[in-house]
């Protein structure tokens, strides 16, 4: 694997920033600019809402990759979405609000297809996209923002929009770095390696990783079911036919096997590998 720097800043680029998620491989480019093998000193962690993010990824974040950054002379700012009046605005705290009709996760509709996924444009692209701009990037002068996309994901660099104010670059791409790399990577920079990333409720979740909630996380598991079991009672206010958080179309209780030993799923969704650009 090379460690020369990858695809450099544009000379016209008013930021340079990595867009980072708390994942394995966000967290794998943390370590390389750390030692000076990629040339991103800002980093930005765009928190979706202390109760929407899993509570395992804000305590990396706080216990783990913001001091070691701080150690390395990087800079990582947490952002949060903030209404006009200036309060934070969470994307649980959306999907719960009394009266809202708002249903920005990829639920999976009756038919088993997953519904409309907004929370990564409103949640993360747009808040990311706010900073940027509020610190100096235009479309004439774009930041440079690097995505912690590795070789073997190669197909997602084509699903991320790209805004007039930013220019997007894959850096670990440019290095030849797989998932399977970087907890090698993140070790030997003396980090533990981060669990995966994700919204605790997604529907992208494979049933094992709701096999896992459901044994090591008993309480955050009921939440996802009333979660689920509180949207189905709006939408069977409003006549509308239900939505689930797995693709099996039944309750997420009878959905998840109560055994420990589930077969391997590997149809059920992408979120534990960083699917929001993590």
């Amino acid at each position: 694997m090379t460690t020369a720097p990858a695809v450099p800043a544009s000379p016209d680029a008013a930021l340079v920033t990595f867009s980072y998620g708390g994942g394995w491989q966000s967290t794998a480019a943390l370590a390389l600019a750390a030692r000076g093998d990629l040339p991103f000193t800002t980093f930005l962690f765009a928190n979706v809402g202390d109760d929407s993010e899993h509570p395992a990824t804000l305590r990396y974040l706080a216990e783990h990759a913001a001091p070691f950054a701080a150690a390395h002379g990087i800079t990582l700012h947490q952002l949060a979405r903030t209404r006009r009046d200036g309060s934070t605005e969470t994307l649980y705290g959306r999907l719960t609000k009394p009266g809202s009709r708002s249903l920005p996760i990829p639920v999976r509709m009756s038919n088993g297809a997953p519904g409309t996924r907004q929370c990564t444009a409103d949640f993360k692209i747009r808040v990311i996209g706010k900073w940027l701009k509020a610190h100096g990037a235009t479309a004439e002068q774009p930041a440079t923002v690097g995505i912690g996309i590795s070789v073997d994901e190669i197909h997602r660099a084509n699903n991320r929009r790209c805004e007039p104010h930013e220019r997007i670059v894959y850096p670990l791409l440019d290095l030849g770095i797989r998932r399977a790399d970087c907890p090698r990577i993140i070790r030997a920079a003396g980090l533990p390696v981060p669990p995966k990333s994700s919204c605790w409720f997604c529907p992208f979740h494979r049933l094992t990783a709701w096999a896992d909630q459901r044994r090591d996380e008993p309480e955050l598991f009921a939440k996802s079911c009333a979660l689920e079991s509180l949207l189905n009672d709006r939408r069977a206010e409003l006549g509308k036919d239900s939505v689930w958080l797995t693709r099996h179309a039944a309750p997420l209780a009878e959905v998840v096997s109560t055994d420990d030993v589930l077969p391997l799923d590997f149809s059920d969704g992408t979120c534990d590998s960083g699917w929001c650009f993590t």
